[in-house]
């Protein structure tokens, strides 16, 4: 299960060369911080069943903020930026 961890860095890692050369830096800078944390994990050799929680506690907040993401932070469609959907159910 390490290795997993160690995987899962090498395309975050991959993800935030892509965002850094088109110039997203926020983006590039959430994945260049999931690189080194998940390089570090991979390199703790803890339990399986420590990753599994691990990996759990890290996909709930990830899909918790991004559905807070579009429900409330994004721009809405009338202001010219992405289509929000909080703004189509009214």
């Amino acid at each position: 299960m390490d290795r997993m961890y160690r995987v899962l860095s090498f395309w975050t890692l991959m993800i935030a060369l892509m965002a850094f050369w088109g110039e997203l830096m926020k983006m590039a800078l959430l994945f260049f911080g999931l690189t080194a944390t998940f390089l570090a994990l991979g390199y703790m050799n803890l339990s399986e069943r420590t990753y599994l929680r691990i990996f759990f506690c890290f996909m709930f907040f990830s899909f918790v903020g991004f559905t807070y993401y579009t429900f409330y932070g994004m721009p809405p469609a009338g202001a010219g930026g992405e289509h929000s959907l909080l703004l189509s159910i009214m």
